[in-house]
C-alpha cells in the first residue's frame, strides 16, 4: 500500500497523535512539510489517503501552495482517495470543493464541547460510534461553510459547521483531535498571548486549557481513534 501524506502548514502544528496512531497500526505516511517549502504533489494516486493538520494561516491569504494543494484534493476526492483535514486541514478541503471560508461567527480556544448533529443520522455513526456530545480542543479564528454534497457531522452554538463528511471516505473537521499533552503546551507557550486571563465559554484561559489535560486528552484521543481507524478503512490499497 502507498504511504499517507500528511501535509504540515507550520512547524508548531504536526502530526502528533494522528501520526502516532498511524504508527501504531503499521500504516506508512510520508510528511509534505509546506511550511520547509516542499512542493505539492501533483497526483493524488500517489497516495493511499491525505491526512492536513492545522496552521495560524487562513486558507484566504496569498500563499502559493493553497491553488495547488486544491487541486490535488480535488484530484483526491475525484479518484476517492480518502482525505482527513484537521481546522486548517478541513477549511482547505472545504474551500477546494467550492465553500466559503471566512471569520468565524465566534473564535474558539480550548476544550470545547460538540453536538453530533441529528440531521446526520447514519453518516455520524461510523466516525463517533455512539457518542452525542464530547469536548473537542479548538483553536481557530475562521470557519468553513459546507462543501457542495457534504453532510454536516458536528456543531455546536459557536459555530453551527464543526464537522463534515463527503460520502463515506472524506472528513474535514474545524477541530483538533490530533492533541497531545506535549502539543497543548507548546501551544499554550507560542499562543499564550492569545489567551484572556478569564475564560469564556468559547475562549478558555492557559490554567483552564491546563487543567486536567492528560485526561482530557486521553478522552480525546478515544475520539480521534475512532474518526482515524474508521478512515484508514477507505485507504487506497
Amino acid at each position: 500500500m502507498p504511504p499517507v501524506a500528511v501535509f504540515r502548514f507550520s512547524a508548531t502544528e504536526g502530526p502528533a497523535y494522528f501520526g502516532e496512531w498511524l504508527d501504531a497500526h503499521g500504516i506508512a505516511w510520508e510528511l509534505v512539510p509546506l511550511d520547509a517549502g516542499a512542493a505539492v504533489p501533483g497526483d493524488a494516486t500517489r497516495y493511499a489517503g491525505i491526512g492536513m493538520m492545522g496552521g495560524p494561516m487562513s486558507v484566504n491569504d496569498a500563499l502559493p501552495w493553497i491553488a495547488p494543494l486544491g487541486a490535488l484534493l480535488r484530484d483526491a476526492v475525484a479518484r476517492d482517495v480518502p482525505v482527513i483535514g484537521h481546522c486548517l486541514g478541513g477549511q482547505l478541503l472545504a474551500q477546494a470543493l467550492g465553500a466559503e471560508v471566512r471569520r468565524a461567527a465566534q473564535a474558539e480556544i480550548g476544550w470545547v464541547d460538540v453536538h453530533v448533529d441529528p440531521l446526520a443520522g447514519a453518516a455520524a455513526a461510523p466516525w463517533f460510534g455512539a457518542r452525542t456530545t464530547f469536548p473537542v480542543f479548538q483553536w481557530h479564528y475562521d470557519a468553513f461553510a459546507l462543501p457542495p454534497g457534504a453532510t454536516r457531522l458536528l456543531t455546536n452554538a459557536n459555530n453551527p459547521n464543526q464537522a463534515y463528511a463527503i460520502g463515506t471516505r472524506h472528513v474535514g473537521m474545524q477541530c483538533h483531535v490530533e492533541m497531545t499533552a506535549a502539543l497543548v503546551d507548546v501551544w499554550c507557550r507560542s499562543g499564550g498571548d492569545e489567551l484572556p486571563r478569564a475564560s469564556t465559554p468559547a475562549i478558555q484561559s492557559e490554567a483552564e486549557i491546563r487543567r486536567d489535560v492528560e485526561a482530557r486528552v486521553a478522552a480525546l484521543h478515544g475520539v480521534a481513534s475512532g474518526i482515524y481507524a474508521h478512515w484508514v478503512r477507505g485507504l487506497r490499497r
